[in-house]
């Protein structure tokens, strides 16, 4: 799991939680369903089960792999429509491209992030690049969706292209772990993606035995989900694992740990954490559409029917076809 690292944590900035920061709790910690997405590809649905007053403004999350693939087996998504939200795409291992029906677009790898602004809405496609499906080889990343308030909803669709470089790196205390800020501050440290909804996102490496208590903003909501090993959350050292998600209570600092012994696969305790500053608006979600009412989501569908959203672009000269995706 390389993402970004780095070969001496003590040469980065430490933050770690005052003694007076209130801890949080842990209110529960649910295990994610496996399943497929898109033309097949398999995902970990790791907000499942998690009542959404947890949750806001975070819609849902999948971890993508992590999976070896054979020669001719990489999938991706087909093309499909967006409207109401934002996707956060992080790729850890592997590459993906990605396009759009008004021309953006990229390509994507190891630690880096594409940050989708869908607003008013578009058509998008996301797939392996010709010579990882020739090729095979290892893929792993996560897509997390980020609800947008009612006044943000329609706005014009936005990308943000977050290469791993530019990633905020940080430790704990002792050096124990390697912090990636994504988005958002920690501890005065900003992360360089750009958020309509106040949140933080950092990935987390935690070396085997290592502990870290960070601040977290009172107004956030916070969730730890687990990538990959062995560890534990909170004062109340809650075990959790791979594929599973910690539901944190109000308070200053979280805590994650990383058991002492490790599966050879997974050496490290890996794991996202997010926060967010709730909209406490009402949602109706559907499909790839999330609104704020069933009306307007009604208006989304025959907005992509008319094609409002976009067309698909022509390839090779063909020209473009009418709406499509899923």
């Amino acid at each position: 799991m390389p993402a970004v690292t780095v070969e001496n944590t003590l040469t980065l900035p430490r933050v770690g939680a005052p003694a007076e920061a209130a801890p949080r709790p842990v209110h529960a910690v649910t295990t994610a369903p496996a399943g497929f997405e898109g033309e097949g590809f398999p995902v970990r649905r790791a907000f499942a089960g998690i009542d959404y007053r947890h949750l806001d403004p975070f819609i849902m999350m999948d971890q993508m792999g992590e999976v070896e693939y054979r020669p001719g087996e990489p999938k991706g998504t087909p093309w499909h429509p967006h409207r109401g939200f934002e996707t956060v795409t992080y790729i850890i291992d592997g590459i993906f491209d990605h396009q759009d029906s008004q021309g953006g677009g990229g390509t994507i790898t190891d630690g880096d992030t594409q940050w989708m602004t869908a607003g008013s809405g578009l058509l998008h496609i996301e797939a392996p690049p010709e010579h990882l499906v020739v090729s095979g080889g290892l893929f792993h990343g996560l897509q997390l969706w980020v609800n947008l308030p009612a006044a943000d909803k329609m706005m014009a669709p936005r990308y943000q292209d977050i290469r791993g470089g530019s990633v905020r790196l940080l430790t704990s205390p002792d050096g124990g772990a390697l912090l990636r800020v994504i988005a958002g501050g920690l501890d005065g440290h900003q992360g360089p993606g750009i958020t309509h909804t106040p949140i933080t996102m950092v990935h987390a490496t935690l070396a085997p035995g290592a502990e870290v208590t960070l601040p977290w903003r009172e107004d956030f909501n916070a969730l730890a989900y687990v990538l990959g090993g062995r560890g534990s959350v909170g004062a109340e050292r809650r075990p959790i694992r791979l594929g599973q998600t910690a539901v944190f209570g109000h308070g200053g600092s979280l805590t994650v740990r990383a058991d002492e012994k490790q599966d050879s696969p997974t050496p490290d305790l890996d794991v996202v954490l997010l926060g967010g500053r709730p909209i406490r608006e009402p949602m109706a979600h559907y499909g790839p559409f999330v609104m704020n009412t069933r009306a307007e989501l009604q208006q989304a569908f025959d907005d992509f029917r008319s094609g409002l959203l976009g067309t698909v672009p022509a390839v090779h000269g063909m020209r473009p076809s009418g709406p499509t995706g899923g």
